[in-house]
């Protein structure tokens, strides 16, 4: 009777009745929304149904599938891996998650998958259409807006004494800014940044960056007609230049050299993106450029979306400072998404071919998802209309601008 009396308090079942379970019990319930959107309405379902399950995996009560204390206060407790016991005496016997999660935490899995990225992304509508760039600079609007709000507001919505207990000890704008590149809508440059600057918020800041991802085609498409009428969605483009092989390969090269001379901390992530892009248009490396475009790419997001969503726990992601940093990253993302289709607007004051408004909401580096929606969106007005690859050029551009940006914060408070 003993032995059955201590299995059933050793289940979940028995544990859901100690303590806020009601908080476990939400998180679950939020796992299970995400799974439902990722496989019924097919939302991204690569990235979101990996985060949705490592999110249910650690809320799963008992399972300790995945330990904080092992990371806490942002650092790795590499000592507590190696055996050693914690504060309270216990010995944590660290599972595969703990280890996966060192990838994200090391800033390994952005680089690795930048460099799949790279690969299976043609820089051809760019190249052909340099104007582009500057709609993919444009939609990191989201991100700088986004730094200063979370500056100027988190201190009055959560109080400055109480906002100060929640921080933990990170600067204010470092946690601005981590919150602010989720508005590039890049995920892997989230996770870099986050890491480097305030790495007790890369669990939450991540699962918005990824989440919001997903989301695109919710998301865009309200903003997008808005902000343009019926004319402007109408407007039908001209055809691209075609674009040499040599053009290509010189590409990535001059990028990588520009970048890294113009913000050096942006060097890791732009350069892994270049590299994977030169694997593919060199034509020398084919074995290597389909084993980053597919078996590495598959690997690492697997293990990345995993080790993200483990890292949402109840505790982590109920409080009211990390409810406003999703608030405000969904914020980021609109401001993004305007702040390209706007661009767009004006510069067709001055063209004599006019742009498409709705390529400038591409300018955000969800690729290929922006740019898609922006296909969708402008065949709903005219189904004559194929506006993909000139959304290309745009997003391609915002993958760029997001590395950069990614930069510049690290260098002003990195």
């Amino acid at each position: 009777m003993e032995a059955i009396i201590n299995f059933i308090h050793q289940t979940g079942f028995y544990m859901l009745t100690i303590g806020d379970s009601w908080k476990t019990i939400l998180m679950v319930a939020i796992a299970c929304v995400l799974l439902y959107l990722a496989i019924v309405k097919k939302f991204e379902p690569l990235l979101l149904l990996p985060i949705a399950f490592g999110m249910l995996l650690t809320n799963l009560i008992g399972a300790e599938v995945y330990h904080e204390e092992l990371f806490a206060g942002g650092h790795v407790h590499w000592n507590l891996f190696g055996g050693a016991a914690n504060e309270a005496g216990k010995v944590i016997t660290p599972g595969l998650i703990d280890i996966l999660y060192l990838g994200v935490k090391l800033g390994v899995y952005p680089c690795l998958i930048f460099i799949g990225v790279g690969a299976m992304t043609d820089f051809g509508p760019l190249i052909a259409n340099p104007k582009s760039l500057l709609l993919g600079a444009a939609a990191q609007l989201g991100i700088f807006v986004t730094f200063l709000g979370v500056r100027e507001l988190f201190p009055l919505i959560l109080g400055s004494q109480a906002l100060q207990e929640l921080l933990g000890g990170t600067m204010l704008e470092k946690l601005a800014a981590s919150v602010g590149i989720i508005g590039g809508a890049d995920g892997p440059t989230a996770i870099f940044v986050t890491s480097k600057l305030a790495p007790n918020f890369l669990g939450p800041i991540a699962v918005a960056a990824y989440s919001y991802m997903a989301l695109v085609p919710v998301i865009q498409p309200p903003i997008m007609k808005a902000l343009t009428t019926k004319k402007e969605r109408q407007i039908v483009m001209t055809a691209l230049r075609p674009v040499s092989k040599t053009e290509k390969i010189l590409f990535p090269i001059v990028v990588t050299i520009f970048v890294a001379w113009l913000v050096p901390s942006a060097a890791p992530l732009v350069g892994s993106l270049m590299l994977g892009n030169l694997l593919t248009e060199s034509g020398v490396c084919d074995r290597l450029a389909k084993t980053v475009q597919n078996e590495l790419m598959n690997i690492v997001t697997i293990f990345l979306g995993l080790s993200v969503g483990a890292t949402a726990t109840a505790e982590t992601f109920l409080s009211p400072l990390t409810l406003c940093i999703l608030a405000m990253g969904i914020v980021a993302f609109g401001m993004g998404t305007a702040g390209g289709v706007l661009l767009a607007k004006f510069m067709n004051l001055f063209l004599k071919n006019k742009i498409n408004p709705l390529i400038g909401s591409a300018g955000v580096s969800a690729v290929p998802m922006a740019a898609r929606v922006s296909q969708k969106v402008g065949q709903d007005e005219n189904p004559k209309n194929f506006l993909l690859m000139h959304a290309m050029g745009p997003n391609v551009a915002g993958v760029i601008g997001s590395a950069i940006a990614a930069g510049v914060m690290l260098a002003l408070f990195g």
